[in-house]
């Protein structure tokens, strides 16, 4: 991925969604996982936590210091979502490298 053009998003992502973790998914005394994929085409970004809920991207209040971290990674990856699994959950996104 040396000198790949999106290295910027992909890291401002990964902030984001590890924020986001530790902020509203990981309780007390419990811990995340995070997970990259790289295929030499695709990178897909994983933060496992085991708090429930389903985050959802919103327009972001421009006054508040928070609340906009999904809509980044909205603006900023190919495509983000959620993953359900048994006591915890994934939240995804993915980057194509064009060209």
């Amino acid at each position: 991925m040396a000198g790949w053009e999106r290295t910027g998003d992909v890291l401002l992502c990964v902030s984001e969604l590890v924020t986001n973790a530790v902020l509203h998914g990981v309780p007390p005394g419990r811990q995340l996982l995070i997970f990259l994929r790289w295929d030499g085409r695709l990178l897909r970004v994983e933060v496992h936590d085991s708090g429930g809920g389903e985050p959802r991207a919103t327009d972001g209040d421009t006054c508040a210091e928070g609340g906009r971290g999904l809509l980044l990674v909205t603006l900023l990856s190919d495509k983000w979502g959620v993953r359900q699994r048994k006591l915890a959950k994934a939240v995804w996104c993915e980057f194509t490298k064009s060209g």
